[in-house]
């Protein structure tokens, strides 16, 4: 890697915690290299810099690399701040920062590891994955109840909690054809939100597609 090189994203394009780091760097409008990971086939750059978890998505920013997506999101809110002229991720009052920061942890203890359990423990039984999507469901609508009437999580304008949850947007179609969630019908008022962060330039380049998503999806069955 090139000393010269300010900012390298090691990423994988249908993650979506990678995505969250995507989108964060778009939010501030910061210039990096994409590197694309295998993680089959992990790169000694990956190992390296990463050497404790081997995960992607890793910020190496000046050479020093940043790891696990939000931690990642929290160091660009704070190193390019809004006293330089960048917008703000997370909210400016230590509360509302609280509230935000409660949220995005919602989301990674809930989301994920509940979606997670369609593709990759092939030793669950079919009424483990429902009583899975049946949780990831309550989920949703505890979400949507906390999104109420706003625009976004934190009221009008984009932030920390929308960043956060709208990643796992490109995973619905997978939801819905391998775990029988339709949340379209289910959470209208999420699925409202999502199109309206997608409006977003900085979401809508950074986002992968739902049917990218779901083909990796079904490229992991197949090789479990």
């Amino acid at each position: 890697m090139s000393s010269s090189q300010e900012l390298v994203l090691l990423d994988l394009r249908a993650s979506p915690f990678a995505t969250r780091v995507r989108v964060a760097l778009a939010e501030k409008g910061l210039n990096c290299e994409i590197r694309q990971e295998d993680l089959s086939n992990k790169t000694p750059l990956l190992l390296e810099m990463n050497p404790v978890q081997k995960q992607i998505p890793v910020l190496i920013h000046k050479g020093n690399p940043i790891v696990e997506s939000i931690i990642i999101v929290e160091y660009i809110d704070e190193t390019w701040s809004s006293e330089a002229g960048y917008p703000n991720l997370l909210p400016s009052h230590p509360y509302q920062r609280s509230h935000a920061r409660f949220w995005a942890d919602y989301v990674d203890k809930k989301i994920y590891p509940n979606g997670g359990k369609l593709w990759n423990k092939k030793d669950l039984t079919e009424e483990e994955k429902e009583a899975a999507m049946k949780e990831l469901l309550g989920s949703f609508k505890q979400l949507e109840e906390e999104l109420g009437d706003k625009p976004y999580f934190g009221g009008q304008s984009f932030g920390f909690i929308d960043l956060s949850l709208i990643p796992f947007y490109s995973m619905f179609l997978a939801f819905k054809l391998l775990g029988n969630l339709d949340l379209e019908a289910e959470c209208p008022k999420i699925l409202e939100w999502a199109n309206r962060c997608c409006l977003r330039d900085t979401v809508a380049k950074s986002m992968p597609t739902q049917q990218e998503v779901y083909d990796v999806v079904l490229d992991i069955i197949k090789r479990h």
